[in-house]
């Protein structure tokens, strides 16, 4: 088996991302995972119709697919799953926790897919198998004792499983008593959901696909589309060679935002052509994001209060702001004491580029704003959201076609297991309609999101864990705080498809219990089975396992839940868990009965080509869910989205992903689109930075959190990397990096942690 290169280099990369460098790396990948024929069988269906959808992003899937709808990432995400390697019982008779904890993240998952159902036996510190009707019985009995309080456990959802499975995850949380639902969604993308809510009534993108094919100007906030979600880029393509001007506001020069090099292309990968994406690309500071779209509210706005002075051609869209929306005055008096100098000092971006961008905004018609993690990870990211929102409002940039918000998810159906109830906030599920149809009072009471989650295991709060997937100890903050405190819970069970670094820190009682993957055949009593999923833009869509399960004695993730729900539960005669899981079809028909809205005829429409749409009102331009019943402009209360003030030697840290990995997954350690290969122990600085504290590339140095809860929290190690980023901030990777995150430093409303701007300061290496 060759591994990828652990010998670090650091040699510059100057090609496009996708072509050759791209279609070498996925020959790797099958080559390394051992599935070259078959994984280039299982290629030929993902995204398609018929066919099975990425276990990775949650970019759109479209009616008409491409001869290969797929990229990068999604390929190395389907060789991990299909993998020829196997953690078996001999594998975990020959390795302790212990030992094992000392592996890298790459090594544990590369390691293969987990085979049996195991316990965890603390005399050995080793897992041994355990018999699947065991396993349900002992985790059964623990969630039953514990369910004097049920709040003392948490039932967390990575957003990979279907919307059959989340829909019966959340509602054996809420049988049991609790609204602790946490999910992966609370550590991204919970700013868009708070802040698309409150300022035009939903909490998702209200751009299709198609808008894409309308649209006069996109704009980029803090997305990567690259490394995070390739795909994109048979949008932006034949956007930019149409003339659509691409405007980027990223600290960093991401390579999939300058050029492209279409591997489904004859002619740019015989001729070595590529595509320029980005015809505008700044690099404001990270976190000033808020003072980066002040600056072009202001321009169009005064350039409006111009225009009606000279009784010219109004620049903003004063019909749709007068009829659609609240709380323009507020804003508008907000940027027109902003001031310049503040702007530029903020961004380190000029005046003139700021008001240069605004000008090839206000002269489009249908303006798309993309928007990632870079917005919705700061102290305010909240407030970002709102001023994409204000910024998009001014011209009436909502409800019209090629037009609107694009936050761009993670987890393949992490947008969607929201939609069917997996969610800590009661107000946003439908309780009546659940309490009817299945007969029981849920829980009311406010559940704890991630963050929340972390405190209670912190503080002893928390005594059990279902984990749905996910890495969820290698995700969050304060991993160094958090690993320890996982010991105190009383319930550790972790339903996954490979090793992960979660699963070597055991609670007093804790199970690894393997699932199929989405691309494995899925059969039951009633046949092969169908799973359904939601892209970022609210669409649809049916999945088809057709790959030979990796083992026997794997069960379905539906199949997991409901066998823990009947453990732990009293029989309840509106709920047959066992008819569920034979005929996935009657979990549809009950998602309809609950969301009728939205999944009416869900089983009919499922088979739609390209899946269905769900309805999306803002999009209608009905706004009645807001407060006022209108669009709502934001006022923010500052510049900086950091939440904390510049100070001699603090610097600006931004968690990074590299193209060689997904989330938590680390599919190697070729970051082949920031020159970088065989390390991640890098730490991104400008040159002038670097210059300024006597230091060098190559050298090892050290980040310290400057945290106001007086906590040290270091990171040792690093080796410095010149790189184009603004002067003053740092970039290091995720998730390593996360023991520099304070589990008390995130969003305020949304409680994201702010990953995306952290106060460090550079210590020495050892």
């Amino acid at each position: 088996m060759t591994k990828p290169s652990r010998t670090p280099t650091i040699k510059p990369y100057k090609g496009p991302s996708g072509g050759y460098g791209s279609a070498r790396s996925v020959a790797e990948v099958l080559i390394r995972e051992g599935v070259l024929v078959e994984g280039a069988e299982a290629l030929a269906h993902q995204n398609k119709p018929g066919g099975f959808m990425c276990v990775s992003c949650a970019w759109a899937k479209p009616a008409k697919p491409h001869p290969a709808e797929v990229c990068e990432n999604g390929v190395k995400a389907t060789a991990w799953e299909i993998t020829s390697h196997r953690v078996d019982t001999d594998f975990f008779a020959r390795h302790t926790l212990t030992e094992l904890e000392s592996w890298l993240d790459y090594d544990l998952e590369e390691a293969g897919r987990l085979t049996r159902p195991m316990k965890w036996n603390p005399a050995t510190d080793k897992y041994e198998p355990i018999a699947w009707d065991l396993a349900f019985r002992e985790i059964g009995a623990q969630l039953r004792a514990l369910s004097g309080d049920p709040d003392q456990t948490v039932f967390y959802a990575s957003g990979r499983a279907g919307l059959e499975t989340s829909y019966l995850f959340q509602l054996l949380a809420r049988m049991y008593g609790t609204n602790n639902l946490p999910d992966s969604s609370n550590m991204c993308h919970e700013s868009t959901s708070v802040g698309l809510k409150s300022a035009i009534g939903v909490p998702v993108g209200t751009v299709k696909l198609e808008d894409f094919e309308h649209s006069d100007c996109i704009l980029f906030f803090g997305q990567n589309v690259g490394s995070n979600s390739p795909r994109m880029l048979h949008e932006l393509q034949p956007a930019a060679k149409r003339g659509v001007p691409i405007i980027t506001f990223n600290p960093l020069r991401e390579r999939g935002l300058e050029e492209f090099t279409n591997p489904q292309s004859p002619l740019q990968m015989v001729t070595g052509s590529s595509t320029s994406i980005s015809t505008q690309y700044y690099q404001p500071r990270p976190g000033s994001d808020i003072a980066v779209m002040t600056g072009m509210c202001k321009w169009l706005i005064e350039r409006d209060d111009e225009a009606v002075a000279a009784g010219t051609a109004r620049v903003l869209d004063y019909e749709f702001i007068a009829t659609h929306t609240s709380g323009f005055e507020e804003l508008a008096a907000f940027c027109r004491a902003a001031d310049w100098a503040a702007i530029e000092q903020e961004t380190a971006l000029s005046r003139a580029d700021i008001e240069t961008a605004a000008a090839t905004y206000a002269r489009a018609k249908a303006v798309i704003l993309v928007y990632g993690m870079g917005l919705t990870q700061h102290r305010f990211g909240v407030q970002n959201v709102h001023m994409a929102c204000n910024l998009l409002l001014l011209r009436g940039n909502i409800g019209k076609p090629g037009a609107g918000p694009c936050p761009v998810r993670g987890h393949s159906n992490v947008q969607g297991q929201r939609t069917v109830g997996i969610s800590e906030k009661p107000e946003l599920v439908p309780l009546d309609i659940i309490a009817t149809q299945f007969g029981f009072e849920p829980p009311r009471d406010k559940g704890l999101n991630t963050v929340e989650a972390c405190e209670g295991i912190l503080n002893g709060d928390v005594r059990g864990f279902i984990g749905l997937g996910g890495n969820f100890l290698r995700a969050i903050p304060d991993t160094e705080r958090m690993e320890p405190a996982w010991s105190s819970l009383r319930l550790s069970v972790q339903i996954a498809t490979k090793l992960n670094r979660n699963h070597l820190v055991p609670g007093e009682v804790t199970y690894l219990l393997p699932c199929l993957s989405r691309i494995e055949r899925d059969v039951q009593a009633s046949g092969p089975q169908t799973v359904s999923m939601e892209d970022s833009t609210s669409v649809i869509h049916p999945s088809f396992g057709d790959v030979e399960p990796s083992s026997k004695d794997l069960l379905a993730e539906a199949t997991i839940v409901a066998e823990i729900a009947k453990a732990t539960l009293p029989a309840n005669p509106k709920l047959d868990w066992s008819a569920w899981t034979a005929d996935y079809a009657k979990v549809r028909d009950a998602i309809a009965e609950t969301y009728p809205e939205w999944f009416y005829d869900f089983n009919k429409r499922l088979k739609q080509p390209g899946g269905f749409y769900r309805d999306n009102k803002a999009r209608r331009r009905d706004f009645t869910a807001t407060e006022s019943g209108l669009a709502t402009f934001f006022a923010p209360t500052q510049l900086s989205a950091t939440g904390f003030a510049d100070a001699p030697g603090l610097m600006r840290l931004m968690t990074l992903r590299s193209n060689d990995q997904f989330n938590t997954t680390i599919y190697g350690y070729e970051d082949r689109l920031r020159d970088v290969s065989g390390t991640r122990e890098i730490l991104f600085m400008n040159p002038e930075d670097i210059a300024q504290y006597g230091l060098k590339d190559g050298d090892a140095v050290g980040l310290a959190t400057d945290a106001p809860d007086g906590l040290a929290r270091e990171m040792r190690g690093l080796k410095v990397f010149s790189y184009n980023i603004p002067r003053g901030s740092v970039g290091a990777y995720y998730p390593e990096c996360n023991v520099l995150v304070p589990v008390g430093h995130y969003a305020e409303e949304s409680m994201v942690p702010a990953a995306k701007s952290v106060p460090v300061r550079i210590i020495a290496s050892v």
